[in-house]
């Protein structure tokens, strides 16, 4: 490759880019990238993006063509274009739309294409079980309408996305209005990002609207998001959400900012089973049975009402069983909301063919940057393993030293002080491991909240820390998902799950709801230095380094060398 001049990106010809984030265009080359490429890692000012064709495929599905992701790379670009990459990303990206899926006046339904690729990929058994083999046609193919689904699964996975314009049916009509002031007296109307959001879903009713993913952050509203969905279509929806907690906070907002009354409005979980025009269930009740044989009984629910609308809350939580009943339900509007499109168990394609391409992405930064979302800063705080602990460290297997890393018991300190240096300020301390929690919650003498607590008294702890009764609060893995905490304005981190960049990214959510006076965040993850902890956490910061969010990396000090305020000394590093 011949280099042209000093610019932020070297493309390289297995479909890498490396991004200098040291140079001044680095940010806009950051925001182009992040359109059409996935990061992977980043270590130290070199941040490593691939191009795939999921990711060329869900920038196409948002009006990007590869002439356009061809013009962003060559204009931030080092070095000209490899010829491979010029070549991949006009073969892949030309394929989106290269496949229909339509519906006759009469109902039937057909897979349209040109002849020589229908030929091929109907050499493909599981192709070839989704069409009707005695109609067929120059450029079409019928399918079998209970295939609908998975035709698109196999299809998306032999490398060819459908473009589903087969319609949907309305469902069961529902008389429901957004309200112009909310339930408490208080003035309501979308933000426009909000409506634009709804907007792009919706499509006007275009044949291929009303199916897809909308990924916001946390504190950006996505349940409004829905609520607005739901009041565009007026038809019965089920809204499918991550627990109990979750759902009580969908049905209070339903109350509060639409028309409907509350017999309207089912909830279907653990200790309530009532199915009415809005109903939502949590996927813990869907995906629950008895023993591993029987049949899932409660995913019946998605049959026993007209829905002419599903929301599927947290999608990137989607479990396998429900993804399965979803293939069945592609004549029915399908709406993911969503922080992050990762899944960590790589079934982003699943997600693509089952509920829709994203249709919407807000970076965090924007949010950010309109005071709509706090301010946030990122720290990850080294400190050694705790001296008592080396030696169990050296012999123990790698699974138990992940867990004494995770369990230093010298991260108390470094809580006790990093709460100190931020007094005053609501914080959540947050973690993977129940011991150390209680360790925890001890030593700081908080309340500790996780799986092990009734729901009735989770509900009593949320409301307390919401009132300010509860300065610090101590909680478990239930808190990563669909808890409105608004004043917490600090959580640290003390352990977490691997490498799970899913989990970091709806921990910093739970901090930031725009808060009244400098609307201002902090979230700290404290790991042990010289472990696996400090690899977990560079996987970890992959999807907020994307967003445009620094971790600025520091290292603890022994608590005798106190700053005025009170915190032990942090010894700056180099921002990441």
């Amino acid at each position: 490759m011949l280099k042209r001049e000093h610019r932020p990106l070297s493309v390289q010809a297995d479909m890498t880019v490396l991004l200098d984030d040291r140079h001044e265009q680095a940010d806009a080359a950051r925001e182009q990238l992040n359109r059409f490429a996935d990061l992977i890692k980043r270590p130290g000012h070199i941040h490593t993006y691939r191009i795939s064709p999921m990711s060329l495929w869900n920038a196409a599905s948002a009006g990007m063509t590869p002439d356009d992701v061809l013009r962003a790379l060559a204009a931030h670009s080092a070095y000209d274009l490899p010829l491979q990459v010029v070549g991949t990303v006009r073969k892949l990206g030309d394929r989106y739309g290269k496949l229909l899926l339509e519906q006759t006046p009469d109902g039937r339904l057909l897979l349209l294409g040109e002849e020589e690729l229908l030929a091929a990929l109907g050499e493909h058994a599981a192709v070839a079980a989704a069409l009707q083999p005695e109609e067929t046609a120059e450029g079409r193919r019928s399918v079998k309408p209970e295939a609908r689904g998975l035709l698109k699964q196999e299809l998306i996975r032999l490398g060819y996305p459908v473009l589903d314009k087969a319609g949907y049916r309305h469902g069961e009509a529902l008389d429901v209005g957004l309200r112009t002031k909310t339930a408490g007296g208080r003035a309501f109307r979308l933000r426009d990002y909000q409506e634009r959001a709804v907007n792009l879903f919706y499509r006007e009713g275009q044949a291929d609207g009303g199916s897809g993913v909308l990924v916001l952050p946390c504190g950006a509203g996505k349940t409004v998001i829905g609520i607005a969905a739901l009041a565009r279509l007026r038809c019965d929806t089920l809204i499918l959400t991550s627990n109990v907690t979750s759902v009580q906070q969908w049905k209070a907002e339903l109350l509060d900012k639409t028309s409907l009354r509350e017999d309207e409005i089912g909830t279907y979980a653990a200790s309530s089973k009532e199915v009415r025009p809005v109903t939502i269930a949590t996927y813990q009740i869907l995906t629950s049975r008895r023993q591993k044989s029987d049949e899932y009984g409660h995913m019946r629910l998605f049959g026993q009402r007209n829905w002419g609308l599903i929301i599927y809350d947290e999608v990137h939580l989607l479990p396998a069983p429900v993804f399965r009943m979803t293939a069945d339900l592609q004549a029915t509007r399908r709406l993911g909301l969503t922080a992050t499109l990762v899944r960590e168990d790589g079934r982003e394609e699943d997600v693509f063919s089952l509920i829709g391409p994203k249709r919407f992405d807000l970076p965090w930064k924007t949010l950010e940057t309109r005071n709509w979302i706090a301010s946030l800063t990122c720290t990850e705080v080294r400190i050694p393993l705790a001296s008592d602990d080396a030696k169990a460290y050296m012999e123990a297997d790698e699974k138990a030293k992940i867990r004494l890393a995770g369990e230093n018991k010298d991260k108390i300190d470094v809580v006790r002080g990093l709460l100190e240096r931020h007094a005053g300020k609501q914080a959540l301390v947050i973690g993977q491991y129940l011991t150390q929690l209680h360790r925890l919650a001890e030593a700081l003498e908080a309340p500790v909240l996780t799986g092990e607590l009734p729901h009735e008294e989770r509900t009593a702890l949320y409301d307390r820390f919401k009132t300010g009764e509860i300065q610090v609060l101590v909680v478990s893995k239930v808190a990563n998902f669909a808890v409105d905490l608004p004043e917490a304005a600090v959580a640290i981190q003390v352990s977490g799950s691997y490498g799970s960049r899913q989990e970091e990214a709806q921990r910093i959510g739970r901090v930031l709801r725009p808060k009244a006076g400098d609307n201002e965040a902090w979230f700290y993850t404290v790991v042990t230095q010289g472990t696996k902890e400090t690899e977990f956490a560079s996987r970890r910061q992959l999807f907020l380094l994307e967003q445009g969010y620094r971790y600025e990396l520091t290292e603890w000090r022994e608590p005798q060398n106190r700053l005025p305020g009170g915190a032990a000394a942090l010894k700056r590093g180099a921002a990441r």
